[in-house]
């Protein structure tokens, strides 16, 4: 319609018209990064108080000078970087807390600069970049301190608040208790290129893998019993040196049909097994009176007190680890309609028994029975 060049969809500006291939051509062009060098160090050289969270986080401080190019490139929120170290070919990802640094300078949390392989006043490139939402992450704690933590899913929320994006193969620290833990990074899903996602604003699902030098606990295979012995010695088990359990604890003495358990109670746990002595012995007693004896310094009036071993009665009963002891009687259960058999060879109530009051007749000593009371003679 407007020939020379011009389209019906090319734009009217300034009285003239602006070609759309050059708008097409804008369009294609690709969007601008931010791409710089600094030198990086770290968070404990920083200016001002110490300040650990920055240290034990997954953000880096930069100058003022990089918020100026950022919002230049519009690049938005979150602000994402990829930070390598190319003379190590090392590279991982991080996000921005502040813009305070000094012109030329970055600072970054140690472990970020132990991952790189960097020291104090090394170049560091700065790229900015996009990364996915988090989905799943598998971590594994690098000390077994990590199992003493009673709530480790209310610590990692907390901890991840100072991270923005976490990258596979990082080995991140965090504080809690005054103590720091370290966490290392072994898979992160979805899994793209850069094997990073982002933890802001997402539902993220964790695993964990059996932290660094744990070992699971041994467990028993099987039970033993002391006929399976191999060399002499029960398997799982140590041999008594006392027979069987039940001679070991002296099970006779304390079975539930055993008449001398008792007894054997009292005499073992009878103190008063000597004879005693009166204070006001009488003249006539043939008891000896104890002779006075003057104390000596240093030295007790006491007799030694005599060591007594039990040879009756309960015996303490130690079984080995993993070893159970059933040694009581097994008695049927006597079936429905079964009558009771009765054991002729115990003794029965037998005898005469005795009364308090005796009855109303009675015989006197000419062997006549006589009533209780008299009777009366007729007149």
């Amino acid at each position: 319609m407007f020939g020379g060049g011009y389209y019906d969809e090319d734009t009217m500006m300034g009285g003239g018209m602006y070609p759309s291939a050059i708008m097409r051509r804008a369009a294609m062009r690709p969007a601008r990064r931010f791409d710089e060098y600094y030198r990086c160090y770290p968070v404990a050289m920083l200016p001002g108080p110490e300040r650990e969270n920055v240290n034990h986080g997954g953000k880096v401080i930069m100058p003022p000078s990089a918020l100026d190019k950022l919002t230049r490139l519009e690049i938005t929120y979150p602000m994402l970087f990829e930070l390598i170290n190319g003379a190590k070919e090392r590279s991982t990802h991080a996000g921005v807390l502040e813009f305070i640094a000094e012109e030329g300078k970055i600072y970054l949390p140690f472990w970020v600069m132990q991952t790189l392989l960097l020291e104090p006043g090394d170049l560091l490139q700065i790229k900015s970049t996009d990364l996915p939402s988090g989905q799943f992450i598998k971590l594994q704690a690098q000390s077994t301190s990590f199992l003493d933590i009673s709530d480790p899913k209310a610590v990692l929320e907390n901890a991840f608040r100072n991270f923005s994006c976490l990258t596979k193969g990082d080995v991140f620290t965090f504080g809690y208790n005054d103590q720091t833990y370290e966490m290392a990074v072994l898979e992160t899903k979805p899994e793209t290129e850069k094997n990073a996602i982002s933890v802001l604003e997402t539902d993220l699902e964790v695993d964990f893998a059996a932290p660094v030098g744990y070992e699971e606990p041994k467990r028993p295979s099987g039970t033993s019993t002391p006929r399976s012995m191999t060399g002499g010695l029960p398997a799982g088990g140590m041999l008594h040196s006392h027979g069987t359990m039940a001679q070991a604890i002296n099970y006779a003495s304390i079975a539930p049909t055993s008449t001398t358990a008792a007894a054997g109670a009292k005499a073992v746990s009878s103190n008063f097994v000597l004879g005693g002595q009166k204070l006001n012995a009488k003249k006539g007693s043939k008891a000896p009176t104890p002779n006075p004896s003057t104390p000596v310094a240093g030295a007790s009036t006491n007799p030694p007190p005599t060591s007594l071993r039990r040879t009756n009665g309960p015996q303490p009963l130690r079984l080995p680890p993993n070893k159970l002891f059933f040694g009581y009687e097994i008695k049927p259960v006597r079936k429905s309609g079964e009558q009771k058999e009765v054991d002729e060879t115990i003794p029965t109530f037998k005898g005469v028994g005795q009364t308090l009051r005796t009855g109303g007749r009675r015989k006197d000593a000419s062997g006549t029975e006589s009533g209780g009371e008299g009777k009366g003679k007729g007149k």
